[in-house]
């Protein structure tokens, strides 16, 4: 197959850690064709959808990890699978290329479907299954959101469009800095925030656990680093070998037909105790750890899951 990856600049990426290194690592020892193009080179143009992007090869050799080829103009309609890999923030230029990606998909397979993408960023899909999470507030509303502080403690606030722990803080039920930092984030943002009942849990760690087209294939336990309440490993977090419980289990049989239905076919949950707090969509992260932990090769199994679509 002629495989597209859309993706950040690939030069700075950790090869031990990346994902996206890795789906395409699988993909070339599978016999596909690579190509690779940043998002900002993607533009639609009289009725198609044209990337100006490079030929592909990557190599695990840190420090020359890739090799490019000339950059040329290609219709996506030309291509077997595109791979929306860019990472958030999850802001109006992302929202844009899952406009546009959706105009080749799905002759063109866009991996994660990207009406889907659009439509279950990471913090508010989980609110169509209350029963799996953590009391939580969305909202502009400062009245609202001391309420909610009010009625639960200890609470977690997040920008609702962040990543990568970026923006998160801890408020205990004495803190009095929930007005300050209500001005601080919507003195720059329209959005709202979300703010959830804070998990005693997390001392022991953030799962990660991932699902391939629906089905879950494993877990990592990302535990914060001294004197942190954040877990991801872009913070600090420390990966650990852990496997699913039955809750985890739960959670998956659960969530796991609504993901595969909208063809979100690489998915990245994450659970806290016995709490769903994300579904991450849009560029999850976490198989190489896996990989490595538990001695299963993740990737090929997305590309199974992928070809039997193509086939």
């Amino acid at each position: 197959m002629k495989i597209a990856f859309m993706m950040d600049p690939i030069g700075p990426i950790n090869i031990d850690a990346d994902s996206t290194f890795r789906l395409a690592e699988e993909a070339q020892a599978r016999g596909h064709e690579l190509f690779y193009y940043t998002p900002d080179n993607m533009y639609y143009r009289e009725g198609h959808v044209f990337a100006r992007m490079s030929s592909l090869t990557v190599r695990r050799v840190k420090g020359d990890h890739f090799e490019l080829g000339e950059e040329k103009e290609v219709n996506l309609a030309d291509l077997d699978v595109v791979w929306l890999r860019q990472d958030p923030p999850f802001d109006m230029h992302y929202i844009t290329t899952t406009h546009l990606l959706e105009r080749v998909h799905p002759d063109t397979l866009v991996v994660n479907d990207p009406f889907w993408v659009r439509n279950c960023p990471e913090k508010l899909m989980v609110l169509d299954f209350p029963e799996l999470t953590p009391p939580t507030i969305i909202a502009r509303d400062l009245k609202a959101l001391r309420d909610f502080k009010e009625n639960h403690g200890d609470v977690i606030l997040k920008p609702l469009y962040g990543n990568g722990g970026a923006g998160v803080f801890k408020l205990t039920r004495d803190d009095r800095n929930l007005a300050s930092l209500f001005e601080t984030f919507t003195g720059f943002s329209r959005e709202p925030l979300i703010v959830q009942k804070f998990l005693p849990a997390v001392s022991k760690g953030d799962k990660r656990v991932i699902l391939v087209d629906g089905e879950p294939v494993g877990a990592i336990n990302r535990v914060p680093a001294a004197g942190e309440t954040r877990s991801n490993m872009h913070v600090g977090g420390r990966p650990e070998k852990v496997g699913l419980t039955e809750r985890d289990l739960e959670i998956c049989a659960t969530i796991g037909p609504r993901l595969k239905e909208r063809g979100l076919v690489f998915v990245g949950i994450d659970v806290i105790g016995d709490w769903l707090t994300e579904i991450n969509v849009t560029s999850p992260t976490g198989i190489q750890e896996l990989e490595r932990f538990d001695g299963v090769n993740i990737a090929e199994k997305i590309w199974q899951a992928i070809e039997a679509k193509r086939s």
